[in-house]
């Protein structure tokens, strides 16, 4: 399994467990862990041997098992299958929820997967072949197909009833759709209008009516958007004529949130995407992954050097140039990167767009002029306090210039990328910098020329 997980209440216990799964009973095991929760449990796993995790996972009682196995990471529940075998896992791939399954069948050798559908009932074998078909990264790849429905003839009193039945095998009832004869969305009817409504009230008469949606091919990032802005446990997904086939819920918008912040993150810091956890990465491949940028922004290392050695004339006239050098390269650098980081963060909850990029600029052109002022008032003191006054003049308009052009760089370079249809995440902070280096040199020594008359 993974190295064990952040979680106070696992080291604590795990000593303890480990004897427990070497010296105690199944019976035991299972009585000393039925008060922790599940992703207690889920986590105590990561710490365990997979041979250990196999055997205290099979004594959990059946639904505690399936809840435990259900908040493992996909790629843990793969090396678990691998230990317990088919047979021991049959029951708890039934009972799993329909969008987990379909992960793990996804994940699993397509002869391994295939057997374990035909020994599925064939209504859940059917669901899961259906969802595995669908887009990783759309709404259908991330929905479940379990959700309550209810029809518009329905009474009050039969709704509730039918709640009553489902509600044990469905991912949440807080909502519940109304569906026509031909599976097409009509309405939503939530669980506290229904208890509220009068017992021979039809459905079609309780329930909001254009119920708010997303098609099963939208992407996740939007699915998650709509499920923010409306503030709801979960949305209806439906095909091109409006038949419904399942909701994206809370928790699975979550997960998406974490995988896409985390791609973000890693692009932002210049590291290709990994596809597994950190530890489960093969060495070649972080290595790999990290290169790639690495090379180029040496690339743009090797141009900042080449232009540097093409005024190597103005260095050997002002030798004192070089000692301000870092100091302009580092606020131009530092300043893109700032302004990238605050619209690729805005771009991505939604407040800007590529049609903003005209404000944009006029904020960080502003932004640009004020902090490099007050910058290059700092530059002007270093360059006395170190006794070299006559190139004040040159770092101060030097810093306003490199961070007004830091600014608006930075903050443009990504609303460009997203109108190209390129993920805007991709302008990482050192792609910036070194972009905003490379400008700095140029900027400086231009600059020296015409206040030294070099």
């Amino acid at each position: 399994m993974r190295p064990l997980a952040v979680n106070s209440l696992v080291h604590l216990i795990l000593p303890d467990v480990q004897e427990l799964l070497r010296d105690g009973t199944a019976e035991e095991i299972a009585e000393a862990l039925a008060p922790f929760h599940s992703a207690d449990i889920a986590d105590l796993l990561e710490g365990l041997e997979d041979a250990e995790a196999a055997k205290l996972l099979q004594a959990l009682g059946l639904e505690q098992r399936v809840e435990t196995f259900e908040h493992i990471e996909v790629g843990d529940q793969v090396r678990l299958f691998g230990a317990i075998g088919p047979e021991g896992m049959g029951t708890i791939i039934e009972e799993m929820s329909a969008d987990d399954r379909a992960d793990l069948l996804n994940e699993l050798p397509q002869e391994l997967a295939s057997g374990l559908l035909s020994q599925l009932p064939a209504e859940e074998a059917k669901d899961a072949a259906v969802l595995s078909n669908y887009g990783e990264e759309t709404a259908g790849g991330i929905m479940t197909s379990e959700f309550v429905r209810l029809t518009l003839d329905m009474t009050a009193t039969e709704a509730i009833e039918r709640v009553r039945t489902q509600a044990t095998s469905k991912e949440q009832v807080f909502a519940l759709y109304v569906l026509d004869d031909e599976e097409r969305l009509r309405g939503v009817v939530t669980l506290s209008k229904l208890i509220l409504a009068k017992p021979d009230a039809t459905m079609g008469e309780v329930m909001y009516e254009h119920p708010i949606s997303v098609p099963v091919e939208a992407d996740q990032e939007d699915v998650v958007g709509r499920l923010r802005h409306y503030d709801f446990l979960a949305i209806p997904v439906v095909d091109g004529e409006g038949r419904m086939l399942g909701i994206v819920t809370h928790d699975d918008a979550l997960d998406v949130v974490l995988e896409e912040q985390t791609e973000d993150v890693q692009k932002m810091a210049a590291v290709e995407p990994l596809e597994a956890p950190y530890f489960e990465t093969a060495l070649l491949t972080l290595v790999r992954k990290r290169a790639v940028w690495l090379t180029v922004l040496l690339g743009a290392g090797l141009v900042a050097g080449t232009i540097l050695k093409g005024f190597h004339h103005v260095l050997e006239k002002a030798i004192a140039l070089t000692f301000f050098l870092p100091l302009i390269i580092a606020a131009g650098g530092n300043t893109g990167a700032q302004s990238a980081t605050l619209v690729i963060r805005g771009m991505a909850v939604g407040e800007m767009g590529p049609g903003d990029w005209l404000k944009v600029a006029r904020r960080e052109l502003l932004s640009g002029l004020m902090l490099g002022t007050l910058l290059g008032a700092l530059g002007i003191g270093m360059a006395y306090l170190l006794g070299q006054g006559a190139v004040a003049s040159t770092v101060f308009w030097t810093l306003v210039a490199i961070v007004t052009a830091g600014c608006l760089l930075g903050s443009l370079l990504p609303i460009l990328l997203d109108r190209a249809g390129i993920d805007p995440a991709i302008t990482s902070s050192p792609l910036v910098a070194g972009l905003v280096d490379i400008l700095g040199i140029v900027f400086y020594f231009l600059i020296a020329r015409l206040f030294l008359g070099i």
